[in-house]
């Protein structure tokens, strides 16, 4: 009998005040695509991190091909065959690509390996620059990192946590594609997503983790999407309602022939955009990572100063020329991709970072002064409304799983119940159930009469969320259509194509 590749048998991990993984089995077997699935906070982070030697399990065994292993550190893992992509990058930003890639392989010809690099990238469709820095890049170029690397170090058992999170359908599909091929290899994936029927049409087997449990076993494919997000959460979960938009007159956001060159060296100036946000819609932008979606982020907060053409419209008044500030306190919210750093400080505790957006907008500050007591009870209402899993309101940032983190973030902007919301990735790395919140959130606000500007990598959120449907690439947006004139396939096909116009390139899709 062919022993299992990886077998783990009750395993524990404690700290303090958190049983994060009670008395946990897992079997993965040889050429298996396997699905460890959960909430955020479930315990599956913790669960990889001891396969893969960041963490030492308090009791239980870890067996890799039927033999008793202690798995030290990440490198005693590489050792042993198994290779990781974090959804929290672990890369060095002040390297470039090359240099990142090549700390995770035994030294080699940069020049060998730039071509084996490029090699792997091209064949899963992942377009990297072996000459940028990582701080130069986006989220999702950063996960293209992550993955390419893993992938050069030939591993047994490869663990990938959101893998499709910034790939278009088509990428996606080659992707799997490669998956199935290593499979039919020997190889085996422990495969972490959100995307339920991204797991049903791709794992053969699943283990669902519930509040540090292993709460089920099962078949994706014998399941739905629905029946899997309740083993995870323990409840039921309502299908996303079919929101009747209600678009008025007025504008919310105006934005008109804007053009800004990007802040960094290998970055993408945006070219000529404009689009409208009504009240009473959602208007959804789609794209692969790195084609202008930070940099139009940035020129609508203000926070990299005027455009070089163009302007910028909220609530009928011309903001080209404000500063951040300023914009939100003629009633506009923002939600940018990098979670912390950028949305929230790292080392300040929930209650401060409140303040950070809220303070001045939501009058928690009077004479010079701030009412902290108000601070603290804004905060509590944003940890009870969204679900926030946190020990308490001076948690610090840091502290937080980041879809819990995410949910915090959302909920600070939503419950200052603004005019316009501008987001970009509402759901990045949350769960099925935090994810379906954080939508019927923005769609009540939207209800009730503000404008929503999403920007998301997701063709699922983008679809299922948004009114209206325009995609960015190399800079460019094409004219904004409804969601119901358009098609998955043909919003992916446009946000990887080399050429882009920015007529109506989506009018015969």
């Amino acid at each position: 009998m062919i022993p299992a590749l990886l077998e783990l048998r009750g395993i524990q991990k404690i700290f303090p005040g958190c049983i994060a993984n009670d008395d946990i089995d897992l079997t993965i077997a040889p050429g298996e695509i396997h699905a460890l699935l959960g909430e955020n906070g479930a315990g599956k982070s913790t669960l990889v991190k001891m396969i893969y030697g960041v963490l030492r399990p308090d009791q239980g065994e870890i067996l890799w091909r039927g033999k008793s292993v202690q798995i030290d550190n990440p490198a005693s893992a590489r050792a042993l065959g198994i290779g990781m992509v974090f959804q929290h990058f672990s890369l060095f930003e002040s390297m470039t690509t090359l240099e990142n890639v090549a700390l995770a392989l035994p030294a080699q010809n940069l020049d060998l390996l730039r071509a084996q690099l490029e090699k792997t990238a091209n064949e899963y469709g992942l377009k990297l620059h072996p000459d940028r820095y990582v701080y130069d890049l986006s989220m999702g170029e950063r996960q293209r990192i992550e993955i390419v690397r893993c992938l050069l170090q030939d591993p047994k058992l490869i663990i990938l946590d959101e893998p499709t999170s910034v790939l278009t359908p088509q990428e996606s599909d080659v992707l799997f594609e490669t998956l199935r091929k290593l499979v039919s290899e020997g190889r085996s994936i422990l495969y972490i997503s959100h995307k339920l029927e991204e797991v049903r049409a791709l794992c053969g087997q699943a283990t669902i983790l519930r509040g540090g449990k292993r709460v089920d076993n099962c078949v994706p494919a014998e399941e739905t999407a629905q029946s899997l997000a309740e083993k995870m959460i323990g409840r039921r979960v309502e299908p996303l309602q079919n929101r009747e938009a209600s678009i008025l007159k007025q504008k919310r956001l105006i934005v008109s022939n804007l053009s800004k060159r990007s802040d960094e060296l290998h970055g993408t100036d945006i070219q000529d955009v404009t689009f409208t946000v009504h009240a009473g819609e959602i208007l959804g932008i789609a794209g692969i990572a790195g084609n202008g979606q930070t940099e139009l982020m940035a020129a609508l907060t203000g926070e990299t100063g005027p455009p070089q053409s163009g302007s910028i419209e909220i609530e009928t008044q011309d903001v080209t020329a404000m500063t951040p500030m300023d914009r939100r306190q003629l009633g506009a919210v923002f939600v940018p991709e990098e979670r912390i750093g950028q949305a929230a400080v790292s080392n300040l505790s929930l209650v401060q970072n409140s303040f950070l957006t809220a303070g001045k907008r939501m009058g928690f500050v009077s004479a010079g002064i701030i009412d902290w007591s108000a601070v603290g009870a804004y905060t509590g209402h944003i940890l009870d409304r969204f679900d926030v899993r946190a020990t308490g309101q001076n948690a610090l940032a840091s502290s937080l799983s980041g879809g819990n983190l995410q949910k915090f973030i959302v909920g600070r902007e939503i419950l200052q119940a603004p005019q316009l919301i501008v987001v970009s990735q509402p759901t990045w790395g949350v769960d099925a159930g935090a994810a379906a919140a954080i939508h019927e959130q923005i769609q009540e606000l939207v209800a009730n009469g503000a404008g929503a500007l999403v920007i998301s990598q997701d063709l699922d959120e983008i679809f299922s969320l948004c009114d209206r449907i325009a995609v960015i690439s190399q800079g460019r947006l094409s004219t904004p259509r409804p969601a119901a004139e358009i098609t998955t396939e043909a919003v992916g096909l446009l946000m990887g194509a080399s050429n882009h116009a920015s007529g109506d390139v989506l009018a015969n899709a």
